[in-house]
């Protein structure tokens, strides 16, 4: 069973809550276990939730024509997943979110979402700062692709993620810099050495 007291807290640190609004969010999320290699979501399906990540790491890729993978973002634990673009145009997703490691999520499906918004109006601040919060990861993302070298993209990576080298193999991470993984190894071992 998921650890409540961690998504109640990351709830917390941006909107107070009192029982009764807690309550009322107990009473919609469920608990959902993703194995290994199995999918929160897959392309071609809409997004119908958001969920919290209690514990694991998901990625979000895009199957290529050639059917290489393009990683375009990772989901740790204390972070929320969702597809923004398919769960609020009701659109098929242009992405999957896999999971990488056994991972443990907290969902709440999009129609209870809405039912909250309307219950507890401070909720939907929540919302729109989780979605403001995605917005800026985005356009730092687009802007870093395109002024930053591969090795300050990486360095950059490492101190927002200390862990991701433990987490997530090698491609997923040269491939969300935009790089080859030997190009990976090439960067890593400059850096290693340097120190």
């Amino acid at each position: 069973m998921a650890n409540l007291e961690k998504i109640r807290e990351n709830i917390h640190s941006i909107i107070p809550l009192n029982q009764e609004e807690w309550l009322a969010i107990e009473t919609v999320i469920e608990t959902k276990l993703i194995k290994k290699n199995d999918f929160f979501l897959k392309e071609n399906q809409v997004c119908t939730s958001i969920a919290f990540v209690d514990k694991g790491v998901l990625i979000y890729y895009k199957t290529l024509d050639n059917a290489n993978e393009v990683t375009t973002d990772f989901a740790f634990e204390n972070e929320w997943v969702t597809n923004n673009h398919s769960r609020l145009n009701a659109s098929p997703s242009l992405l999957n979110i896999k999971a990488i490691e056994d991972s443990e999520l907290i969902v709440i499906q999009q129609k209870d979402l809405l039912n909250l918004y309307d219950r507890i109006p401070r909720l939907e601040r929540f919302g729109r700062i989780l979605m403001e919060q995605a917005y800026v990861k985005l356009v730092q993302l687009s802007v870093d692709l395109q002024t930053l070298s591969a090795t300050a993209r990486y360095s950059k990576l490492l101190q927002s993620y200390p862990e991701i080298f433990q987490k997530v193999p090698l491609y997923h991470i040269a491939n969300y810099l935009g790089v080859a993984p030997k190009s990976l190894s090439r960067i890593r071992n400059s850096i290693f050495s340097e120190k």
